[in-house]
């Protein structure tokens, strides 16, 4: 089959379209004919894309968000049958979903979006997974709240200000461009462009934070005592937390059969919008790569189209 892999660490100029073999299911698992995988500029820094239990595992195959047909069930699998459409989450220390096949446990799998794209189901399950997770699991959002999501305009936090909005909290969200008007559409009520605005000042219950930094430090004095920060950047400095009177957490994203389920239900009813920034050929993985540090690039994810 055709993969984007990289045989050493490093960045987008690792990556190398090349010849792989295709895949074999395990018991348990799915091989996936890949129509679309979604990326993560950040992934190629994870220490989990060049090894697993600190041992070497490179040729790597990276993205870890895909969408498309069953091909072949491995043993004791009963939940899909070949030519299923189905969409999920690649666990980050396998070999992902840019490439003509990925297999993966069944488990981290659901039926795809029936409403939308296989790019457009592609670009959900991370995403969606991360902000589901944030506000449910994590900081448990109550109708009425007053939340804050920095970076409301990327592809977590855009559907982490829509789930906030749609759970019935007060949404306010930071951006770094001129994507205002698209994500007071996503729900929010209110938008602080971070180049000429500040966030500080405001008594927020929950803080959902994609930036990290100096945002997340400053995030801490703009929680009531008692409040809950959530950090997907980093883990949040020591001490913080109990200095301000706040819970603070960090996560890292699990795929989930019942999520991705609720996910998909809610992109089928209308209830969810899910942005592409833009799209690329698998034989352009490489430059897909690139874009993410290249400016003026939209709001939403980037996708490699695999098959049409």
């Amino acid at each position: 089959m055709t993969a984007l892999r990289a045989h050493h660490r490093g960045g987008p100029e690792v990556l190398a379209v090349e010849s792989a073999p295709v895949p074999v299911p395990a018991p348990a698992e799915v091989l996936v004919a890949v129509h679309a995988a979604a990326i993560t500029f950040d992934e190629l820094t994870w220490e989990e894309t060049w090894t697993r239990d600190g041992v070497d595992r490179t040729p790597t195959i990276v993205s870890h968000e895909v969408s498309g047909v069953v091909a072949e069930i491995g043993p004791g699998v009963q939940d899909f049958q070949p030519g299923d459409e189905v969409y999920g989450l690649v666990g980050f220390d396998r070999d992902g979903a840019a490439a003509e096949f990925v297999a993966m446990p069944a488990t981290d799998l659901a039926a795809k979006p029936s409403t939308v794209s296989h790019p457009v189901a592609a670009a959900l399950p991370l995403a969606g997974l991360t902000a589901l997770q944030a506000l449910v699991d994590h900081a448990a959002v109550r109708p009425g709240e007053k939340v804050l999501v920095h970076g409301g305009a990327g592809g977590v936090g855009a559907l982490t200000v829509q789930l906030a909005a749609q759970s019935g909290a007060e949404v306010t969200a930071t951006v770094r461009s001129d994507t205002g008007e698209l994500v007071r559409g996503f729900g929010a009520r209110h938008v602080i462009d971070t180049r000429t605005d500040t966030f500080d000042g405001a008594a927020y219950d929950v803080v959902i934070d994609t930036v990290g930094g100096e945002t997340l430090d400053r995030s801490f004095g703009v929680l009531r005592r008692g409040g809950r920060l959530v950090t997907l950047s980093a883990p949040p400095p020591p001490g913080k937390d109990t200095e301000f009177g706040v819970t603070a957490t960090f996560f890292i994203v699990t795929a989930d059969r019942r999520q991705l389920t609720e996910l998909a239900g809610l992109v089928d009813g209308g209830r969810l919008h899910v942005e592409i920034a833009r799209t690329f050929a698998l034989a352009d993985g490489r430059e897909a790569y690139e874009s993410g540090s290249r400016p003026g690039r939209r709001a939403g994810k980037t996708v490699l189209v695999v098959r049409d």
